[in-house]
């Protein structure tokens, strides 16, 4: 019996609700499963295979955004989420109502998603959604443990909305982004 795939994700654990080195603030993370990039010396190399992990009712996923707290963003990992844009894009529309930010990390360029998006318009409809995209494949040859939220030198970090006004890559200045927007929702006083 074939599943509808707009019902289910594809994922390779629970939503980590606990990062804070998956972008800016403590953020909760969707491991996606599936890549096919492959790259060397990836850190999540068991997320590749399109098969793995367990596939997850797309409701199951939005009651536990429900239950975060203290979250102010929702990062998109994996695997590789672009390799799932429809169930992401209904999970990133929802934590924007949320009031959540959008990260998503992803081997495939940004110029790559948009020759996606004329083929099939949810890249677009999710691109719509995603504040900052971390782009490109991790290249081992270029790791770089000193650029703040990537693996390597090539990756980019996208303000999106930004880069759809405008019609060009716009790159988020990763030090002068307004820390208000991005880290905490509300102030975590005991």
């Amino acid at each position: 019996m074939q599943q509808n795939k707009t019902k289910y994700i594809r994922l390779a654990a629970d939503l980590q609700t606990d990062s804070i080195v998956d972008g800016p603030g403590l953020r909760a993370v969707l491991w996606t499963q599936g890549c096919g990039h492959h790259c060397k010396g990836c850190q999540n190399p068991q997320t590749w295979d399109f098969e793995g992990g367990g596939l997850v009712p797309i409701s199951a996923v939005l009651e536990a955004i429900d239950e975060l707290e203290y979250q102010s963003g929702l990062t998109f990992s994996g695997g590789d989420p672009m390799y799932q844009p429809e169930a992401c894009n209904i999970i990133a529309e929802y934590a924007k109502k949320k009031g959540l930010n959008i990260w998503v990390y992803t081997g495939f360029t940004y110029e790559e998603i948009e020759k996606l998006a004329k083929k099939n318009p949810i890249y677009t409809e999710f691109l719509k959604k995603i504040d900052v995209l971390v782009d490109g494949r991790f290249k081992l040859a270029e790791r770089d443990l000193s650029v703040l939220f990537r693996g390597s030198r090539n990756q980019r970090l996208i303000d999106v909305q930004k880069t759809l006004e405008k019609g060009e890559v716009v790159l988020l200045n990763e030090y002068e982004y307004n820390e208000s927007k991005y880290f905490e929702r509300e102030p975590m006083y005991v």
